[in-house]
């Protein structure tokens, strides 16, 4: 038993695997010393009173005396005095106590030091368990959030997708246009670099026959010179027998007859000659010749010995225009049938077309220009000039090609589209329901001069090679 009061103080540390228990035994008298025991993993601390501060009682009984195995010598009984042997006896007793006691503190202290820490397993599992719902919270809402911005970053993604899907659709089909323009200009340049090969071999052709043709002219020519050199050694010698022979005037007058005949068949011949020799294919030929008024000549066609007179304006921006159709005063009806505009009507000196197979003849045998002239009731003039003009075979209708415009006669061509067939009041090739060619009876309507209401009272297209 212990007299003295004494106190109780328990520390727990979560710090380490193990919960340290320190008791300790507090008195609040002086002398006590501090005692621990180590108990598995838990340690023990407690004060005990020092022994030698114990006096023993005046009046010790041994009540709970060790059992000896012998008895004692008496030497040693009087050796010893007994007051140690009761201090002895009660020490073990004292040791026996404090063991029952630190056992039975041992046992209370495992009762509730179990007890707390399930306890606080709990608690720190609730905690736990609290704190790692608040994370998944925090991380469901950062889940969302992040979710919510992956969504708009998608939509952004998709928006822009779209945009750069409809450019590249509009890139692919401009491409393709580009493409297509291409293929059609490259098909366009093959075109023209056979119709090039095909008007150089032609020159080449003309340029051969043309040289042969001057050389058998000059040869004409040569043979005719000496034609006329004997006629004229012949003349010289008629006339002087003429002045020898005056006696034989019947004879004379004969012989005089036959040398005028002779003389006016020698000029008759040597003017069909210098006319054969110079070979004109239009007017523009005549304007190179070194002809430069107004009038009718006679032109040649391109593959042909036909001749065939036409009106040669030299002197409208630089001359040299051959004249396909000249209207001024009615004088001539132009509401013909094909047949008459196939042939041509009416005299160069006048009102006159100058025939469908003709101009077809003559616009193919190179590039032509044409420039349709203007002049309205008031005198006023204008034109429209087309760089590029000819017109097809009757096969196929004379159809018109007509390319690039200019002149002062409105801001666009009044004449009709390329391509259009040529229509008459007994053969309709426009291809329109209103018959235009019925309706205009070869009329001079120039709508984009000064609208579809101005009757124009003059007239003229001409054409001119393109290289003049």
């Amino acid at each position: 038993q212990w007299s003295t009061p004494f106190f109780f103080f328990f520390f727990l540390s979560m710090q380490r695997p193990c919960l340290f228990l320190h008791l300790q035994f507090l008195k609040l008298e002086m002398g006590w010393r501090q005692h621990q025991v180590q108990h598995g993993p838990c340690s023990y601390t407690f004060i005990l009173p020092e022994v030698e501060q114990c006096q023993p009682a005046r009046d010790f009984q041994e009540t709970n005396s060790l059992q000896r195995d012998s008895p004692s010598s008496p030497e040693t009984a009087h050796a010893k005095p007994p007051w140690q042997d009761s201090k002895l006896e009660s020490l073990e007793n004292t040791t026996e106590n404090s063991t029952q006691w630190l056992q039975k503190l041992e046992s209370y202290i495992q009762e509730n030091v179990r007890s707390e820490m399930a306890e606080m397993q709990r608690n720190v599992i609730h905690s736990q368990t609290a704190t790692m719902l608040e994370i998944g919270t925090n991380l469901l809402s950062q889940s969302a959030e992040h979710t919510r911005k992956l969504t708009d970053v998608e939509t952004q993604v998709l928006n822009q997708t779209s945009r750069l899907e409809v450019q590249l659709l509009e890139y692919y089909l401009s491409t393709t246009r580009l493409e297509k323009q291409l293929v059609q200009q490259n098909q366009e340049v093959s075109r023209l670099k056979v119709k090039n090969s095909l008007l150089e071999q032609r020159f080449l052709d003309m340029e051969a026959r043309h040289s042969q043709e001057l050389q058998a002219s000059q040869q004409e020519k040569e043979q005719l010179q000496e034609l006329l050199d004997r006629q004229s050694r012949l003349v010289t010698l008629l006339e002087g027998q003429l002045a020898s022979s005056t006696r034989n005037s019947t004879l004379l007058q004969r012989q005089q007859a036959a040398l005028s005949d002779t003389v006016q068949q020698l000029l008759a011949l040597v003017t069909h000659c210098n006319e054969k020799v110079m070979i004109f294919r239009d007017c523009a030929d005549i304007y190179r010749y070194g002809i430069t008024e107004n009038g009718i000549y006679s032109i040649h066609l391109t593959n042909s010995t036909q001749t065939i007179k036409v009106f040669c304006d030299m002197k409208t921006r630089g001359g040299g225009w051959t004249v396909l159709q000249h209207r001024f005063d009615g004088s001539v009806e132009f509401h013909r049938s094909w047949e008459e505009y196939k042939m041509g009507f009416g005299d160069p000196s006048g009102e006159h077309w100058l025939g469908n197979d003709f101009i077809h003849v003559l616009t193919t045998s190179q590039d032509y220009t044409l420039q349709v002239q203007l002049k309205d009731v008031e005198g006023n003039q204008a034109y429209s000039q087309y760089n590029n003009f000819h017109i097809d075979g009757e096969d196929k209708k004379y159809s018109v090609h007509a390319h690039g415009f200019s002149g002062t006669a409105g801001h666009t061509s009044s004449l009709t589209r390329t391509g259009t067939m040529f229509s008459t009041k007994d053969q309709d090739n426009d291809r329109c329901s209103c018959k235009c060619a019925q309706m205009a009876s070869g009329g001079k309507n120039w709508y984009y001069w000064k609208g579809p209401s101005l009757i124009v009272n003059m007239t003229t297209m001409m054409v001119r090679p393109v290289n003049f």
